[in-house]
């Protein structure tokens, strides 16, 4: 039997989204795209499918492996797709740049700047 299951429905029963409705709008934004293409809502998704999801970046690239009808536990969601090995790359690559990164809080030394250094930054410039 080719199962077949909506796609705002297997995003939300996957737990890529808290709620159906979250899950619409980001399909209605065209953050989702299945087999290459922009989809609705209502389109069809079934086992062995390609969906990229753009929610953070890197877009996450997943093949549907189950459809589920019901929001389960989590490990059981997780056996409704499979990451792509490149898309877990670039994920795993994005993640090690982010980590380092230099802190931007890092930069301050002092904090923020007194009164009496704003009114000389102001003068300085001009206002």
């Amino acid at each position: 039997m080719d199962e077949k299951l909506r796609l705002d429905k297997w995003l939300w029963a996957a737990r890529f989204y808290k709620t159906r409705a979250l899950a619409v709008d980001e399909i209605g934004k065209g953050r989702v795209q299945v087999n290459g293409q922009t989809a609705k809502p209502a389109r069809e998704v079934r086992a062995g499918d390609v969906l990229v999801i753009k929610k953070g970046d890197p877009p996450i690239e997943v093949v549907v492996r189950g459809i589920s009808r019901v929001r389960g536990p989590a490990p059981v969601a997780q056996q409704l797709y499979e990451e792509t090995p490149e898309s877990a790359a670039r994920r795993a690559r994005a993640a090690e740049m982010r980590r380092l990164a230099p802190e931007p809080s890092h930069s301050y030394e002092d904090g923020r700047p007194t009164k009496r250094d704003r009114r000389i930054l102001a003068a300085i410039r001009g206002k």
